[in-house]
């Protein structure tokens, strides 16, 4: 039985991703010809223009900007995960299926200067709110806990794009805080740690890679069966912006352990996403759906296949003016 769900979520990852490709193919398609005509998408230009921010530009550049991780945009992303698939050793029946949200907030404030020349400090957090993560605890055992997990806060300095061009620069802290509403969703520990963002934008992608890692600086109600911790993630991501606000690409996040043992310290997945953006009322409203397969996953334990439904409404700027004078 489980050999056989294997092969039908392989064939909804497959089947899934071919989906993807297709959209992408059809919509890249429309750039060419786009390309070859310089009037082809009257309507859908008018469209996209129907909204147009008097500082971030269309729909298409708010879209474009929202891939930028550290882009002068605030906005409120929601994660949504209502689909992953959990399998290892620990596992002798089918795969275990949980769910849940990440939100993430980006707050962008500006510190010195104007325009191209603004220095800006990006802060991130990272709040996982769990509906129902498996938990193993024993062979073919398994309880759900939900709740929140552990809160990781990058505070990232931006390079002005008058110095740094095309390429996107920035770095700083990333902090760990044991938030976590329940001892399985979390490590019980204070972590810190440096985050780097490197990226290279054009009008038709924006490409980045986005390393962090963290070790532990204290404790709160630490038990002995948790590993100090060691660990960090890379998020790369390359995303192409289409006409008419359309968007196709690629972010999955890679994980990395060092504490777990041998075959259980990386998850390494690949995956695709189609996304629009569109105006609600006044607010510019992204949206993302995507599907992820992990080809590298733990042995024990960890996920394998996921779904993404990723929601990022645009807020107003509550810092408009920089901290320390233009």
């Amino acid at each position: 039985m489980k050999a056989k769900l294997k092969n039908v979520s392989l064939k909804v990852v497959l089947a899934g991703l071919i989906a993807v490709v297709m959209v992408f193919g059809i919509s890249a398609g429309s750039v060419w010809s786009h390309e070859a005509d310089p009037h082809p998408h009257a309507e859908d230009s008018k469209a996209e223009d129907a909204y147009k921010h008097p500082k971030h530009g269309n729909l298409g550049k708010v879209g474009a900007k929202l891939a930028n991780p550290l882009s002068d945009l605030w906005s409120l992303q929601f994660d949504f995960q209502p689909l992953r698939f959990f399998d290892g050793d620990v596992n002798r029946g089918d795969e275990v299926v949980g769910s849940g949200v990440v939100f993430q907030p980006v707050l962008p404030i500006p510190l010195y200067g104007e325009g191209d020349g603004e220095w800006r400090m990006i802060t991130r957090p990272v709040v996982p709110i769990q509906f129902s993560q498996p938990v193993p605890r024993g062979y073919n055992n398994f309880y759900n806990k939900g709740g929140i997990g552990d809160i990781q806060l990058p505070l990232l300095l931006s390079v002005p794009q008058k110095y740094a061009g095309n390429w996107i620069i920035g770095g700083g802290p990333v902090f760990l805080f044991p938030t976590a509403s329940d001892d399985a969703l979390g490590q019980d520990q204070f972590g810190l740690g440096p985050a780097v963002v490197l990226g290279y934008k054009t009008k038709s992608y924006t490409a980045v890679l986005f390393p962090n890692y963290f070790w532990k600086v204290g404790s709160h109600d630490q038990d002995g069966n948790t590993s100090d911790v060691s660990q960090g993630s890379l998020l790369y991501s390359l995303v192409f912006n289409l006409p008419n606000a359309w968007q196709a690409g690629t972010n999955p996040t890679i994980t990395y352990n060092d504490r777990a043992s041998s075959g259980n310290k990386w998850n390494v997945p690949v995956g695709a996403f189609v996304g629009k953006t569109i105006k609600v009322g006044n607010t510019p409203l992204n949206l993302r759906f995507g599907l992820e397969h992990s080809v590298v996953s733990q042995d024990d334990f960890g996920k394998r296949t996921m779904f993404r439904v990723t929601i990022t409404p645009v807020i107003k700027s509550l810092i408009k003016n920089p901290i320390f004078g233009k």
